[in-house]
């Protein structure tokens, strides 16, 4: 079965159409390599650098994905038990108690969790952790608190309480930037390190950093923002680029083709072109629900200019596996059922079908989280990787 697609009319259409993007790269991948890549629009409004398939971006969310594979690694080592306190390998985040409320103070009222984080919590979004754009509580706290966001790159950012018991419910957050405390508590390595030795060495991974050199920059497109009027203005932002944390759970750089080496490891049972990442049983274990019977569920947005209320593809039942979101049901792309994929802040987009051996990213620089435009191009271009699939299968 060949699978024979272009996506280029849909790049140029999500660019040229107004309110448009400034610019987008996406590629889409089988097991053997790269069936398509294509790049559209600018770097930066009002610049003429264009956006190319060697463009730097911030990769945000879509870098849990990575330090879960890490994670994963030390399960098959046997220096790590998913199930066992997260404490043991991080012992700060044994500090940590669940908020349930303030005080007329408007200090917040803590308590001792009912059972201690684990790793798994950490990895599945069900330990307490959240995010200040999602959760009304946390929102509270760095506005009037002063609890400094996950962005600035510090350990202080991690030791927010609990919104909630580990295990009592889905809720999107910080974990896996604690997941990679664990990992270099074990280790003894800094994140980074791991990544490059254990994963971006055998996949052939060759721009992709925590810490952004001077020559990624140079090649980096810009985050905008778009205004209510649809104007889009370049922001300037870049996340620390020498973190006093490697937050495993947003702060990765790199470019797409990078992030396809990543996807095409997940399609071939954890075989990279240089070496092997995971071993065909672990990925096979890990694709698998492990949520039980909690489920994904739409996040509401606090803070308008960072995203607004966020869901992928309301109204089906949406699980999680240990490092992606799992689609329960086929998706109106065409995306089937047992599916993993997720997002970043800025508007990428990925997935990864194993049972038809495919995968897709798409990535834009763009705030707030939910872009209309981009996330209408990435839809399409998804919808119509699955239609030439359809033609392939027929043919």
């Amino acid at each position: 079965m060949a699978l024979q697609f272009d996506g280029n009319a849909i790049l140029n259409n999500t660019v040229s159409t107004e309110p448009g993007v400034p610019g987008v790269v996406a590629m889409l991948t089988d097991r053997g390599g790269n069936i398509f890549e294509g790049a559209a629009g600018l770097r930066e409004t009002g610049k003429p650098d264009p956006m190319a398939l060697d463009t730097v971006t911030a990769l945000f969310s879509t870098s849990k994905a990575i330090t879960s594979t890490a994670a994963l690694q030390l399960v098959e080592d046997g220096t790590l038990d998913l199930d066992a306190p997260a404490s043991r390998y991080a012992p700060d985040i044994g500090k940590l108690q669940v908020m349930t409320g303030f005080d007329d103070a408007g200090d917040p009222i803590l308590r001792a969790p009912k059972r201690t984080v684990t790793t798994r919590d950490l990895l599945l979004h069900r330990s307490g952790l959240c995010y200040e754009f999602f959760n009304e509580d946390y929102l509270r706290l760095a506005t009037e608190k002063g609890q400094p966001s996950v962005i600035t790159g510090t350990k202080a950012a991690l030791m927010s309480p609990l919104a909630f018991d580990p295990g009592e419910r889905w809720e999107y957050g910080s974990g896996i930037d604690w997941a990679g405390q664990v990992i270099e508590g074990i280790t003894g390595k800094r994140l980074g390190e791991v990544m490059q030795s254990r994963i971006f060495d055998p996949l052939g991974i060759e721009d992709m950093t925590f810490e952004l050199t001077d020559a990624m920059r140079a090649r980096m497109a810009q985050v905008h923002a778009r205004g209510e009027d649809g104007s889009l203005t370049p922001m300037g932002f870049e996340l620390p680029d020498t973190p006093e944390v490697h937050m495993g759970g947003h702060g990765l750089y790199g470019t797409v083709g990078d992030y396809m080496k990543f996807i095409r490891m997940w399609l071939n049972d954890g075989q990279g072109d240089h070496g092997r990442v995971l071993k065909p049983e672990t990925i096979a274990m890990a694709e698998q629900n492990h949520l039980g019977d909690l489920k994904v569920v739409g996040l509401p947005g606090q803070v308008p200019a960072l995203t607004h209320d966020a869901e992928l593809f309301p109204g089906l039942s949406k699980s999680w596996s240990l490092g992606f979101m799992i689609n329960d049901e086929e998706a109106p792309t065409g995306r089937p059922a047992g599916a993993l994929g997720w997002a970043g802040l800025a508007n990428l987009f990925y997935w990864i079908d194993r049972q038809n051996g495919i995968g897709g990213f798409w990535a834009t620089q763009i705030l707030p989280f939910g872009d209309v435009p981009s996330f209408t191009g990435y839809l399409n271009f998804e919808s119509a990787a699955y239609s030439a699939l359809r033609m392939a299968k027929a043919a």
